[in-house]
Parts: C-alpha cells; structure tokens; sequence
C-alpha cells in the first residue's frame, strides 16, 4: 500500500532532488579511497514519506534497503539543510502563482495531538487525563492552505498564541489592504481585539455562549485542514521528542496538503506532460 499516490510523490520528489546539493558516490576522505557507496535519496525519502503517513517507527519501516540509523542521520542532514523548509515554501509559492492564495479571509485556531514520548513541544493535556499532549496554533488561508504554525505543549490556552501565530504572515510577502481573521470562541477577548487592531487586521470572533456552527464563517476551512493534518498518523500520535524534527515533519505535510490541492484545482484548468486522465 503505498503512503501517497505516484501522481502525488513523484512532483514532490523531482523538486526536493533538486534542492539537494551535488554528493560524490564515494566518500574522498576515506583513507583507503573506498567506501560504501552512498544510499539512494529516494530510498530515504520514501521511508520518511512512509513514517509521515502511517507513523510507524523507523525501525519498523526499515529493511534490507535502508536502516533506521541511515533514515535517521539523512532526516538530521536535511533537516539542517532547511530542505523541508525550502520544500513547503516552494510548492506554497507555486500554488500563489498557479491558483492564487486567498490572504483576504485567514483563519486560526488550535489543535490538540497526543505526544506519548513528551519532548521539548509536549505538556499536560487538558483533555487526555494530563497524558503528554503537543498544541500546533495553525494559520490557513481562505480555502485551507497551511500558512504556518507555533507548535507548545496542549497545556497553553489558545489566545496567547495567537501574535506569534499572525507573525508567520511576514514571511508571505506582499499582502492585501484588508484582512479579515476568523477565530472560534476561544479567542473572545479584549485582548484579541486589541492585538488585532495593532495590526490593522479585522476579527470575526465566535462570541462564548452563543451557538455558532463553523459552517456559518470561514472557519470550516481550518477544521478540515486540521484533519487534513491529522490524517498522518506522525502528527496526530507524535513520538518525535525535538522541536526541529516535529516541525519537519509538519512542514512535509504542508507540502504534500499544498500540491495535492494544487493539482487537484489546476486539473481542470491547466494541461501538463503526465497529467493524470482522471480527476485525483
């Protein structure tokens, strides 16, 4: 079974090639002048694809191809080669010029995963009996697109993230004159509104007590998204202990969610050499 389709892997997997920087196929330093030869990247990326969708262990999915300690060291390497970053960046940047992001209406809110290894991200939750829990404050745009993230243990509130969750849109660019932010009840404050108003953003916030299903706003699109997320299981049931690695993983997804959307809206609308004949 594989953990996301080729339609999908493969224009993933051309452009992270791309970002990986020339390697010799033996190692120069090696006294004798020989070496095993270096491990295929697609192997590499493959499994870690597969760690993301089904969340197993990197012992469980290694085998005679690649060892847990090769996954491991290569996902450390990359990591600190800001791969995952330039990854998510890219496909969100190829979406703006294809579809068109929709900065005009946001939306944040948080979410609460479990965490059974704890780490530098988890906390006491709330809502699981004080088991180790991980809260991402998530920022989308109007159809659901992954903005960005601030990633706390499920033991903080969600107003408090809520500034350093609408820094992320610095990184965005050129933005549109009016902005609206849609929040859910938990963010009815005055110091919402004010944190807002500093920003020159307009709020439509959920008032407490007051039934407001998420199908009346635009927030249904950051609760999809939120599944969306969930649906890898390295993310919903999260062992990873450091922060670096954690946000890896997200900034992946964030770009398998992306050009999944990407070619799912273009399909009708754009033609390509290996386009899919039906509508993924």
């Amino acid at each position: 079974m594989p953990a996301i389709p080729a339609w999908l892997i493969e224009p993933l997997w051309v452009q992270f090639s791309a970002l990986l920087p020339p390697r010799p196929e033996f190692d120069p330093a090696h006294p004798l002048g020989v070496h095993r030869r270096r491990l295929d990247d697609r192997i590499v990326f493959d499994k870690l694809i597969q760690v993301l969708r089904f969340g197993c262990s990197y012992e469980a999915i290694a085998d005679s191809t690649c060892s847990a300690t090769t996954i491991r060291n290569r996902r450390d390497e990359w990591i600190k080669l800001g791969m995952f970053a330039q990854l998510k960046n890219i496909a969100l940047d190829c979406y703006d010029r294809i579809v068109g992001l929709v900065l005009e209406e946001i939306s944040v809110d948080g979410c609460i995963t479990k965490a059974p290894g704890g780490g530098e991200v988890a906390g006491r939750s709330p809502v699981d009996r004080g088991k180790q829990g991980m809260k991402r404050s998530l920022m989308v745009e109007g159809r659901g697109i992954p903005l960005g993230r601030v990633l706390v243990g499920a033991n903080r509130h969600d107003s408090p993230l809520l500034a350093p969750t609408l820094d992320k849109l610095d990184d965005l660019g050129p933005l549109p004159d009016i902005i609206t932010v849609h929040l859910d009840a938990g963010y009815d404050s005055q110091g919402t509104r004010d944190e807002l108003t500093s920003r020159n953003l307009r709020g439509e916030i959920a008032h407490k007590g007051d039934k407001a299903p998420i199908q009346a706003s635009q927030r249904w699109h950051i609760e999809r998204t939120n599944a969306w997320h969930n649906a890898f299981n390295r993310l919903q049931r999260c062992y990873e202990r450091r922060e670096v690695v954690v946000d890896a993983f997200f900034d992946l997804a964030d770009a398998v969610i992306t050009i999944r959307s990407l070619i799912r809206q273009s399909w009708t609308t754009h033609r390509w050499d290996g386009r899919p004949k039906r509508r993924p």
